[in-house]
């Protein structure tokens, strides 16, 4: 295989662009609003609370964990998920610094 294309990017870039990427569906939104909103772990069915099928609210979940948003405790029978709070900060800070540069000029 040849070079892929993210390999030409900066670290920092790629890590926004794998954040944003995460962000990008308003359902993994929903579900992490609802998640921040509670503080806490949720244990039960999000379906009724988020209004998505199980089968698409676990795919979101899914990607979330895999990308360190959430992590997942199983309880017996049920996986709780709660937002990963180390992640979290770790998320608001590059995502912060890149939305926090200004441009110094007003070219258009």
């Amino acid at each position: 295989m040849g070079l892929t294309k993210s390999e030409i990017f900066t670290e920092q870039q790629n890590e926004i662009a794998a954040i944003a990427k995460v962000l990008g569906h308003p359902a993994r939104i929903a579900i992490l609003e609802f998640l921040i909103k509670l503080k806490t772990c949720v244990c039960g069915d999000l379906v009724k609370d988020i209004g998505l099928a199980q089968p698409t609210i676990s795919q979101h979940l899914k990607e979330l964990k895999k990308a360190g948003i959430i992590k997942g405790k199983i309880e017996g029978t049920s996986v709780c998920y709660c937002i990963d709070q180390d992640n979290w900060v770790k998320i608001k800070s590059t995502l912060n610094l890149f939305l926090n540069t200004n441009s110094t000029e007003n070219c258009c």
